[in-house]
């Protein structure tokens, strides 16, 4: 059985987006986003929100561009490689290694959950709000960024009550804590 993680950069005020829905998070330094990379390379499955999907899709191709850092070029290669679930009452279609689940969403992510070996990592704030209230997320990664950003998208959508327990912390590039949650059950 697979795990669900949600795990975005955010503010220390607890925001993945500004006011204006632009992340207003400083862009990953080299060293950091290697540590990105990895964390890609070990996920099973990535679970999309539209919003989320459409963004990540600049990694579909980046790396056939000129001039595009190892780094970059590393994180599309293994983005393109991860099988993706995207979840959207609106999409009719979606890229290469990729499907979309367009109704009962909760069946489908439990079905992918039971089918799943290792890590499915959820992406989206309003997908990972859905799943917190069916109790869906096994984990919270919160990598916190020295910035203060002062309103926006919350990390936890509006409402959510959780009783979580710590599972661990660690200090990564740039300023960058990591914080570590499983649900208490």
């Amino acid at each position: 059985m697979g795990r669900i993680v949600f795990g975005m950069m955010l503010s220390l005020d607890g925001y993945i987006a500004g006011p204006n829905g632009i992340t207003d998070l400083p862009e990953p330094e080299p060293e950091l986003h290697w540590y990105f990379n990895n964390l890609v390379k070990r996920t099973a499955v990535s679970l999309y929100g539209r919003r989320m999907y459409e963004t990540m899709k600049v990694w579909q191709d980046l790396d056939s561009q000129p001039d595009v850092s190892e780094v970059l070029v590393d994180f599309a290669r293994a983005w393109r490689a991860v099988p993706k679930v995207v979840v959207s009452t609106t999409l009719t279609e979606v890229g290469p290694n990729a499907c979309l689940v367009r109704d009962d969403v909760e069946a489908a992510v439990r079905k992918l959950k039971a089918d799943t070996q290792g890590e499915i990592a959820v992406s989206g704030a309003a997908l990972a709000g859905s799943l917190s209230k069916l109790g869906l997320i096994d984990e919270y990664q919160l990598f916190f960024r020295p910035v203060v950003v002062g309103g926006g998208t919350p990390f936890f959508e509006l409402g959510t009550q959780l009783n979580l327990k710590p599972l661990g912390w660690e200090e990564l590039p740039q300023g960058t804590r990591l914080l570590r949650y499983g649900r208490e059950d």
